[in-house]
């Protein structure tokens, strides 16, 4: 390679104005099916200097390495299809108010998502067969360019990312029973109208301290060269994560005045403010909650009476509640349960005096019958 330069050098294929040289290798291990896509560059900048980077972009074609992924990728397309009936069948009978469910939303992301990895998947087969043919052809001797594939690869590797966000969002509907889980949901619910409207008003605070910092201090503060350095030194600010001995060292008085004016403004006042609606909307939301643990509490109940000679109402039922988020039941529920078990295993006589009647008689009747048989059978033998 040294050598490939030396000799590109002296051609004058590199010159004065040269910008920038590229140096696009691909690897390829056998013993782990593995290509690897090496990008090297090294830029000449205006002032003198070289700026150099390097990528390795690994790509493995194998998806499936066993028969259970291919069984699991198989089962998850059929439930892939099942929910999209299942969607479809929501948008027609709901129509636009379907769209303004947040849930609809994720289950449309999930969906959207797995279909266009599915997409992605053939499209990125396709590549690789490609490859895989001008690799055969070639031995390898030559220089296959892996960038497309390297591109395919990335928009499967984010598809399948915000597939997994979406479905781990879901995780939470399926919890929807628990306490916690609930009153989280309630109060963004709540405060999802006033939160939208402190966040404009907070973006139009930042974004005008993004462009006083930034002018202010732009030649002074490397943390402030460029408007991202710049909105990343303000939210550390924001975190209370920030040295401000540079900004004073920077100017004895602008310094000292602008982190103060954005200290009381945005970290004292907007703070505030962010935390007293999500205050409000939670005592609204523990006030107003509804009861959709109730259904879990009975089947718990439920169980419990199912399992009444294993599991009694102690205070290990009542830790029991309290660890999975429900309501813990009163003094009076457990009394009541209490009482109702020892109904169903103790009964009154009174309650029996019907059933032993019934016996007694039927014992009377067959001593009856046996009596008559024995008689008959007597006189039959002449005794």
């Amino acid at each position: 390679m040294k050598t490939n330069l030396s000799a590109l050098h002296q051609l004058d294929w590199m010159d004065k104005k040269t910008r920038a040289v590229f140096i696009q290798l691909t690897l390829y291990n056998p013993s782990i099916q593995l290509l690897t896509a090496v990008t090297l560059l090294a830029e000449f900048l205006p002032t003198g200097g070289i700026y150099t980077t390097a990528r390795f972009e690994p790509i493995n074609f194998y998806t499936f390495t066993s028969i259970l992924q291919l069984v699991c990728t198989i089962f998850y397309i059929f439930f892939i299809i099942y929910f999209m009936i299942i969607e479809i069948q929501l948008i027609f009978e709901l129509r636009l108010k379907y769209f303004h469910q947040f849930w609809s939303i994720i289950q449309l992301g999930i969906i959207g998502c797995s279909w266009g990895s599915i997409g992605v998947y053939f499209w990125r087969f396709q590549e690789t067969n490609r490859i895989s043919q001008l690799f055969e052809q070639t031995n390898g001797y030559i220089y296959i360019n892996l960038q497309l594939a390297v591109y395919v690869n990335d928009i499967l590797t984010f598809l399948l990312g915000y597939c997994c966000f979406f479905s781990t969002i879901k995780c939470l509907q399926l919890l929807r029973f628990n306490q916690q889980i609930s009153l989280f949901a309630d109060t963004l619910k709540y405060c999802a109208k006033a939160l939208i409207s402190f966040s404009i008003m907070f973006a139009i605070v930042f974004i005008s301290f993004l462009c006083l910092f930034y002018l202010l201090f732009a030649s002074k503060l490397s943390s402030c060269s460029s408007l991202l350095t710049t909105a990343q030194m303000l939210f550390e600010m924001t975190l209370m994560k920030f040295d401000a001995s540079q900004i004073m060292e920077a100017d004895a008085f602008l310094g000292p005045f602008c982190f103060a004016l954005f200290m009381f403004l945005v970290v004292f006042v907007c703070l505030s403010m962010f935390l007293s609606i999500l205050n409000d909307s939670f005592r609204h939301a523990k006030d107003n909650q509804e009861e959709d643990q109730i259904i879990l509490s009975f089947m718990l109940k439920k169980f419990l009476r199912w399992t009444g000679n294993v599991i009694d109402w102690n205070d290990n039922v009542i830790h029991f509640y309290g660890y999975l988020g429900l309501k813990k039941p009163s003094e009076s529920e457990i009394q009541e349960e209490k009482d109702s078990r020892m109904r169903s295993q103790y009964f009154h006589p009174i309650d029996n005096f019907r059933d032993r009647i019934d016996q007694l008689l039927e014992a009377f009747d067959k001593i009856y019958v046996d009596q008559q048989a024995e008689l008959s059978r007597l006189e039959r033998a002449g005794v």
